[in-house]
């Protein structure tokens, strides 16, 4: 007798994912069965998103370059195309992306200059006062520290001003060109509004003048280092300029 094999028949059942859905293939499976990575980034949004994503780094990337650009133009030699497009790029610049060596080259800044003002102020009774000298740098740090947006104003203001006035006089503080003059005027208006602000003339009283000074102290140099430096202050005291009522509304002079 022979014996005969019995042989199953093979399986023609539909295949399953490995989620249990017959016929189906799975997640992350190519037509073959072979794994395939998920689209991730801007290959996973639809073709329109894609489209609004590309224009936008497209955008984004113009601006980054034009401001490169303008800041190249501002910090390279003058060129033709400073001597036409001068003032565009200074608008541009200024105040928010200055350039300067101040930090690095040729000295860097070790001194701390604190501007102060006092008022001559007349009475009702027709007597005359002398306020006390108000630090406005102080004034202008205490704005400053803590605030995550400080404004211009608080920034550069007064310090600008200053180094306006020191750049245009000579040491007895007389003026050297006609931009010295513009300086003292717009010291002289500074000082009215922020005394004003101050209250300084009191109820009744009339500021007729007024009078700034510097006071100057070095930096002191870090524990590591040798160097010796004088911590006593020197002070620069200008002449006494007659305050008009028109500089306390912002008028010229």
């Amino acid at each position: 007798m022979v014996d005969v094999a019995l042989v199953a028949p093979q399986s023609r059942e539909p295949a399953r994912s490995e989620t249990g859905g017959e016929g189906e293939v799975g997640v992350g499976a190519g037509p073959l069965g072979e794994a395939v990575e998920p689209r991730t980034g801007v290959a996973a949004l639809s073709p329109r998103y894609q489209v609004g994503a590309v224009v936008a780094l497209a955008v984004v990337a113009a601006a980054v370059c034009a401001h490169i650009g303008l800041v190249f133009l501002h910090v390279a030699p003058s060129n033709t195309l400073t001597k036409q497009h001068g003032a565009a790029v200074d608008e541009w610049i200024f105040p928010e992306f200055e350039q300067n060596w101040k930090l690095f080259a040729p000295n860097p800044l070790q001194q701390n200059v604190s501007v102060q003002v006092r008022a001559e102020v007349s009475e009702a009774d027709g007597s005359l006062r002398t306020t006390g000298w108000y630090d406005l740098s102080a004034e202008d740090g205490r704005a400053i520290d803590g605030n995550p947006l400080p404004s211009h104003t608080q920034q550069n203001e007064l310090r600008r001003a200053w180094d306006f006035f020191v750049a245009s006089h000579d040491s007895d503080n007389r003026p050297v060109g006609l931009r010295g003059t513009l300086s003292e005027t717009y010291l002289r208006r500074i000082a009215v509004l922020r005394l004003d602000r101050a209250e300084a003339a009191e109820p009744g009283g009339v500021v007729e003048r007024v009078q700034y000074r510097s006071r100057t102290t070095n930096v002191k140099p870090p524990s590591w280092s040798g160097e010796k430096v004088s911590d006593r202050a020197t002070y620069r005291e200008l002449p006494w300029w007659p305050a008009s009522t028109r500089e306390k509304e912002g008028e010229a002079a």
